[in-house]
């Protein structure tokens, strides 16, 4: 067997070039870590939104938007931990454990994330029976929501409000009557205009709603005054079982206020979303008055648990929808993309979500449930013991305790 030997320069050529090409990788990597680490240190990124649709209006929000790390966790954590809720309730209706009315939020969840996150100490909201999200997101748990939907005392309410009544001290329901809510908003803005507080309300209803007789009422009186309420549209396409094609002569909710400026959202983007509501609430606090939002959405369940939301629209439109315009999914890709996350991240926030809903199930379904006498109990604000008519005209009770939390106190 010959053995050929390699001549010495072309073996130092050879290593010349080893070499370059080392020194090359090295600066491409140390230059990657710098990206990095200026990527972390800077901790912003900008994304471009759809464009806003005005009425109106000269100028509206940007569509060049920022997000940093932080924020992109939270806020993916938050819409996860909306829907696995709402998923929770609505197996729990299915097993009967849940009665009387229940309206999910399921695909919408941008909508409450991205408002909340532009909210500010003192804000208010109010909005309609499909409320459990935002019962959250102002300060509730999933213990607590959860609970008040299967009637025990560790709810929201002590399992006396339900699926559509559920409030904190800064959400006003909840309201089970379709636009009762939108003057109470116009209300509550007066309240804070009258005590000079640098707030807003969102006063929420959905498209269906856009036709009802108080909204206009509410909206002349809210320009008259230059209230600090934005009256938000949820247009998930449907009122009930109609497209809002066939009971709306106007689809474009944000121009409905006439007189009053409005904008058209991509509900779908928690980004535009919170960046909308941030100019809204500076456009209010400026004492320039009211504004109407659409926010473009869509509803993956029915209008109610006892709708199969399927007779009015293919299963085959819903699946289009969840693959090109989920909020989750949609903000998850875009957050991996710009390495605000890794997928390893998620998926140990998608891991918390479930246990703490898991949790939150194992309460709903064993906590006990408020005595008969609780029934006379939270009539009335500040007064002494009244006398309470009972189910009939004879029957008189004559209040024990005039609150429900001074009764769990007492029996403890």
């Amino acid at each position: 067997m010959a053995i050929f030997s390699v001549p010495s320069p072309f073996v130092a050529r050879i290593q010349e070039i080893m070499a370059f090409l080392n020194r090359q990788l090295q600066a491409v990597f140390s230059n990657g870590v710098r990206a990095q680490q200026s990527r972390l240190a800077s901790n912003d990124v900008t994304f471009q939104t759809k464009p806003y649709k005005l009425h109106k209006l000269d100028d509206g929000p940007n569509t060049s938007v920022t997000l940093n790390r932080e924020d992109a966790l939270k806020f993916y954590r938050e819409m996860q931990v909306i829907r696995r809720m709402e998923s929770a309730a609505g197996n729990l209706y299915k097993e009967k454990k849940i009665r009387g009315f229940c309206h999910l939020y399921s695909g919408q969840e941008a909508c409450a994330v991205g408002m909340k996150a532009a909210m500010t100490d003192g804000d208010a909201v109010i909005t309609a029976y499909r409320c459990h999200g935002w019962t959250y997101m102002l300060g509730s748990t999933v213990t607590e929501v959860l609970s008040e939907l299967t009637g025990r005392i560790s709810g929201n309410v002590h399992g006396k409000g339900g699926s559509m009544h559920m409030y904190t001290k800064s959400f006003y329901g909840g309201n089970g009557i379709v636009g009762a809510q939108q003057p109470l908003g116009a209300g509550i803005a007066l309240a804070m205009k009258y005590r000079e507080q640098k707030n807003f309300c969102i006063t929420l209803y959905g498209d269906g709603a856009a036709n009802q007789g108080q909204l206009f009422e509410a909206t002349n009186m809210a320009k008259l005054w230059d209230l600090p309420v934005v009256f938000v549209c949820e247009n998930n396409g449907f009122g009930m079982g109609t497209t809002a094609e066939r009971s709306s002569a106007s689809t474009d909710y944000y121009t409905r206020g006439d007189y009053v400026p409005g904008i058209w959202v991509d509900g779908m983007d928690v980004l535009a979303v919170r960046e909308a509501t941030r100019w809204a609430k500076e456009y209010c606090n400026a004492g320039r008055g009211p504004l109407v939002f659409e926010l473009a959405t869509y509803r993956y369940h029915g209008h109610s648990m006892s709708d199969p939301g399927t007779s009015y629209r293919t299963r085959d439109e819903i699946q289009e929808v969840r693959k090109t315009r989920d909020p989750i999914t949609g903000f998850k890709d875009r957050i991996i993309t710009a390495n605000l996350a890794t997928e390893e991240e998620l998926k140990n926030i998608d891991k918390e979500v479930r246990k703490e809903v898991d949790e939150a199930l194992k309460t709903a379904t064993s906590d006990g449930v408020l005595p008969p006498e609780a029934l006379y109990t939270d009539i009335y604000h500040n007064t002494e013991k009244q006398v309470i008519r009972g189910a009939t005209i004879d029957e008189t009770v004559v209040q024990k305790y005039k609150n429900t939390a001074e009764l769990l106190k007492e029996n403890k």
